[in-house]
């Protein structure tokens, strides 16, 4: 079971490897700047992570998390506080904020075993076990990564590791695509 443990805990740190890579060389208005019609940003997307490395590596196992979060504490995270930075959350203060809950996860990764009992509160069913919450932040984190993926082309063309090559023609590709598309107009 151990491995699998490990395994999972390893592609957790791929995902946000990954999410934070999209970050790379961005000025502090990229970071923020909302690039679809419900706001989605990309330090929006790292700070939303603290929260669900608190939640469900922290407060789950009664580990308490390394940072009281000011969107928990005053319950603005109801209202989507976690999903932007305000003017004056500093972007490194948020990626501090995030390094840290992942360490902190990770400790509570290596210490319990994978069927550790931990409750989740606000569930309809709060009682779950490492194992499960694992996959559960593994699958929040890479959907998240794909998104902060999409959003960095969306500002400056730059994709993932796994796409075409830099040589690739995108507008012909993308005009393939488009022909395929028209046929269903």
């Amino acid at each position: 079971m151990n491995d699998i443990k490990h395994d999972l805990q390893a592609k957790l740190r791929d995902k946000r490897a990954a999410l934070l890579a999209s970050l790379d060389g961005l000025g502090e208005y990229d970071l923020r700047r909302p690039m679809t019609p419900t706001g989605t940003n990309l330090l929006g997307l790292v700070k939303h992570l603290v929260g669900v490395e608190h939640v469900y590596f922290g407060d789950s196992f009664d580990r308490t998390p390394p940072d009281v979060l000011p969107w928990n504490a005053d319950g603005s995270v109801w209202e989507g506080a976690d999903m932007w930075a305000r003017a004056d959350e500093s972007s490194d203060d948020i990626l501090d904020l995030y390094r840290r809950a992942c360490e902190h996860s990770d400790t509570t990764i290596e210490q319990l075993d994978i069927a550790a009992p931990g409750r989740v509160p606000h569930w309809p069913a709060p009682d779950t076990t490492l194992g499960y919450l694992l996959v559960w932040v593994l699958d929040d984190t890479a959907q998240h990564a794909g998104h902060a993926d999409i959003v960095r082309e969306l500002i400056d063309g730059r994709t993932g590791s796994d796409t075409a090559t830099s040589d690739t023609d995108w507008s012909t590709y993308v005009q393939r695509i488009q022909a395929a598309a028209d046929t269903f107009r």
